[in-house]
C-alpha cells in the first residue's frame, strides 16, 4: 500500500477530486477556471514527478488513465454544450474525421497487437494541450481559428498514430514520432 501512496499518485487523485468538483461548478466561472487549472497542473506534474522520483508504477499509470478519462468525460459534459452553440459545421466535420482516424488507429493496434495500444507522441501531447486550452480561449475573437488549428493537429496526430501502428513490427509506446519509428524500422 505504501508504494501506492506516492506524491505523483496523490496528485493524480487530486485530479479525480477536481473532476468531481467541476461537475458542480458553473462552466467558465472563476471557480471553474481555478479547479480546472489545478487539475491540469496535476496532470502535467504527476508523470514528470513519477519519472524524476523513480516511483513509476503500473498502478500509477492506471490511476492516471482513469483520471484522464474522467477529466475528458467531465469536460465533454460541461464544455461541449457551449461548443455546440459556437462551432460551425466545418469544425465538427474536422473533429469527426480526427475521431474516426483515432478509432481506426485503435482498431489497427488491437488487430495487430491483440491489446489496446496508444502512443504518447509529441503530436498527441500537443493535441491534449490544445484541447485543454479550449476553455481559456472560448471567449476570444480568435477561438474559431484556434479550434481549426487544434482540430487539424488532432487529425494529424491520429493519422500519425494509425501509420505508426501499421508500420511498426512491435508495439513500442516510447516512440514519440513516426520519424523515430521509421528510423529504427529501416
Amino acid at each position: 500500500m505504501k508504494e501506492r501512496l506516492t506524491l505523483p499518485n496523490v496528485l493524480t487523485f487530486l485530479r479525480i477530486v477536481g473532476c468531481a468538483c467541476l461537475l458542480f461548478v458553473e462552466p467558465l466561472s472563476p471557480l471553474f477556471y481555478a479547479i480546472y487549472t489545478i487539475s491540469g497542473l496535476t496532470d502535467a506534474l504527476d508523470g514528470w514527478l513519477a519519472r524524476k522520483l523513480r516511483c513509476e508504477s503500473a498502478f500509477g499509470a492506471k490511476l492516471d488513465s482513469v483520471a484522464d478519462l474522467l477529466f475528458y468525460a467531465v469536460m465533454i459534459f460541461r464544455i461541449l454544450p457551449i461548443l455546440v452553440s459556437i462551432f460551425p459545421i466545418g469544425i465538427w466535420i474536422l473533429i469527426g474525421c480526427a475521431v474516426l482516424i483515432r478509432f481506426g488507429a485503435y482498431l489497427a493496434a488491437f488487430c495487430k497487437y491483440r491489446r489496446f495500444a496508444s502512443m504518447h507522441t509529441y503530436l498527441n501531447k500537443l493535441t491534449g494541450l490544445a484541447a485543454f486550452l479550449i476553455p481559456y480561449f472560448v471567449k476570444q475573437n480568435f477561438f474559431i481559428a484556434y479550434s481549426i488549428a487544434g482540430g487539424s493537429v488532432a487529425a494529424l496526430a491520429s493519422l500519425e498514430e494509425l501509420l505508426m501502428h501499421c508500420l511498426a513490427r512491435n508495439y513500442n509506446p516510447s516512440k514519440k514520432t513516426i520519424f523515430a519509428l521509421l528510423k529504427r524500422e529501416n
